[in-house]
């Protein structure tokens, strides 16, 4: 069999593997649906993905970019940036009142760290919430797996959720931007893929789909629609007793750790955005 033979037939088999109904949102706000952007083919076959607005929006940012040498300077450039646009240093020019119940400290920093310490905290709901919006991916858990949308779980994320975006300035068109200027970041590169790992201490805690192994192909599970990974394997096994190597395209990256060295610890951090994913292997 040729090579674009080859190809034809794990086409064929990624269109077959498709997103659940009730994973995904009929609506977003980005150049691609959901079932798309979610599926196994966009995994092996990714394409340009932008939210909607943000170029356009933010042009003089990412022509400021093109003209920095080295990523501290874009790195600085971005924060300045966030500051300036949504005055962020500036309560009073944001619309807050002294002693109100305004939450100017709120920000696109804030929820970045959050996450980092805890992936289900309210900043983790916030991200979560954000990817639901721009990409309609929905969550599969937060404290606690998510299937019945009238459950107790779901309705303990939506809370959770309402008061990490309550009173913030502009919150998730911050986060907009923290998307953007990581893809520009990794567009420098020119890589399609990353290769990142997971420790897992119990496979429950990824949902596998359809039995997993169809065909020749390797295992593949449905991953919450934001996920923690790592591009260090040793980092990765302090997490869990095994640990699976996946391809990630860089448009599913939204953040990761040495994007904002300042702001984050080194520990190999990325955060990605979930759907359909294919394992290479179990590193460990």
């Amino acid at each position: 069999m040729v090579a674009g033979d080859t190809e034809s037939v794990a086409a064929e088999k990624d269109a077959e593997i498709v997103l659940p109904k009730g994973t995904y949102l009929p609506i977003n706000r980005c150049n691609l649906p959901a079932r798309i952007l979610g599926s196994l083919t966009f995994q092996h076959q990714p394409a340009a993905l932008q939210i909607d607005g943000v170029a356009d929006l933010h042009h003089d940012l990412f022509q400021r970019l093109q003209g920095m040498e080295y990523p501290q300077q874009r790195a600085q450039q971005f924060s300045d940036y966030m500051d300036v646009h949504f005055q962020l240093n500036d309560p009073g020019r944001q619309g807050y009142v002294q002693g109100g119940k305004g939450r100017p400290k709120a920000s696109w920093q804030r929820m970045i760290r959050g996450w980092f310490f805890d992936t289900d905290s309210r900043e983790g709901a916030v991200l979560k919430s954000w990817v639901e919006s721009r990409f309609g991916l929905l969550p599969r858990f937060h404290r606690g797996a998510i299937r019945d949308f009238s459950g107790d779980t779901y309705l303990r994320y939506l809370e959770a959720r309402s008061l990490g975006l309550y009173n913030t300035n502009a919150l998730e068109a911050q986060l907009d931007l923290v998307y953007s200027y990581c893809q520009y970041e990794l567009s420098l590169k020119a890589q399609s893929h990353l290769t990142l790992y997971r420790g897992i201490n119990n496979i429950e805690q990824l949902e596998q789909f359809k039995g997993g192994r169809i065909g020749n192909s390797p295992d593949v599970f449905l991953l919450n629609n934001l996920n923690s990974f790592s591009s260090d394997l040793e980092r990765a096994s302090e997490f869990g007793d095994r640990v699976v190597e996946i391809a990630v395209p860089r448009q599913k990256v939204f953040c990761f750790d040495q994007l904002f060295p300042q702001l984050l610890n080194g520990e190999s951090e990325y955060l990605v955005i979930g759907g359909l994913h294919s394992i290479n292997n179990w590193a460990l």
